[in-house]
């Protein structure tokens, strides 16, 4: 089945932490290719975002996680084929040397240095919100670049992000 242009995908951000750091994944393909972000992935026909998640995090980490806890979420919107609502998981995990990963390069990085390194601008307030533990309904709207324009936090109703 093809999905129409702009409609939105429905995926899972898998949040893996131990302490101030997270588990991160350099993509190796599109989107955000050549970026930090968590491991995830797109929902499979029946399943749920949590069990998508916890496959996810297994097939591209090798890490079984038997709990993950809901987060919140992050709705990207763009007027091009970039449109997800993702849901977004946080599993606390033991510090371990990282994985080979098919995906990328899974490196360790403390949340300190996550804007030192390229990342989406929308997951610095993910990782943010996490370790202050407040849930999250976050809006993302993208212009025709995928440049980030504005992120809004609705269930507190502040906009987190404008571009200058």
């Amino acid at each position: 089945m093809k999905i129409p242009v702009g409609l939105k995908r429905t995926a899972t951000l898998c949040v893996l932490k131990h302490g101030q750091k997270f588990l991160l994944l350099k993509r190796l393909k599109e989107p955000n290719k050549d970026m930090y972000t968590p491991v995830g992935g797109k929902l499979d026909p029946f399943e749920s975002p949590l069990k998508a998640a916890i496959r996810e995090t297994f097939e591209e980490t090798g890490i079984e996680v038997k709990h993950m806890k809901y987060c919140g979420l992050l709705t990207e919107s763009s007027p091009t084929k970039y449109n997800w609502t993702n849901y977004v998981y946080l599993a606390e995990i033991d510090m371990m040397a990282p994985p080979p990963c098919n995906e990328g390069t899974l490196k360790w990085i403390d949340f300190s240095e996550v804007l030192s390194v390229p990342t989406p601008k929308t997951d610095w307030f993910i990782y943010k919100y996490i370790l202050e533990e407040r849930h999250f309904s976050f809006n993302a709207e993208f212009d025709e670049n995928i440049e980030l324009l504005s992120m809004v936090e609705e269930i507190e109703e502040i906009e987190v992000y404008r571009k200058k």
